[in-house]
């Protein structure tokens, strides 16, 4: 997957069990951005960055959608613990995981496991993929994705 690609469709539970696809935002800028686990150090602080610039995001028109494999109801404690003013996405069958390319070989104390990598892509008003940050850093991901679209 590159800059310009049409970005791979989806549909998927959010928090509240409602389904969500990916054309309902057609005409938007959209954020989506795939983490590895709920109320984990680095996905809770991502998660907290992007609520804490959530007001910019929107004024800009910008949606912002987390996805993880986590399920619908740790999605639902996880927003309402950290007040998450977005959508989050249960993806527990790797359909858009995998469709984006996030689940790869990870290395972690020597012991190689597949996982979600952390990574953000920026989809244009037109469904294509402006912009693909790899192995983004949690703390700083939501600020450099308003820098960039500034």
């Amino acid at each position: 997957m590159k800059v310009g690609d049409k970005a791979p469709e989806f549909t998927l539970a959010d928090q509240n069990g409602k389904m969500v696809s990916l054309a309902d935002f057609a005409g938007r800028r959209v954020v989506l951005y795939f983490y590895p686990k709920d109320n984990t150090p680095g996905c809770t602080r991502q998660a907290c960055a992007f609520a804490q610039n959530h007001a910019e995001f929107s004024r800009r028109g910008i949606v912002v959608i987390g996805v993880s494999r986590d399920g619908v109801e740790s999605h639902r404690k996880f927003a309402e613990k950290y007040s998450l003013p977005f959508i989050l996405l249960a993806d527990p069958e790797l359909q858009a995981i995998e469709a984006y390319g996030v689940w790869q070989e990870k290395k972690l104390y020597g012991k190689v496991s597949m996982g979600v990598v952390r990574t953000t892509f920026i989809i244009g008003e037109d469904g294509t993929i402006r912009k693909i940050m790899p192995k983004v850093k949690p703390d700083t991901n939501a600020a450099e994705i308003l820098a960039e679209l500034r």
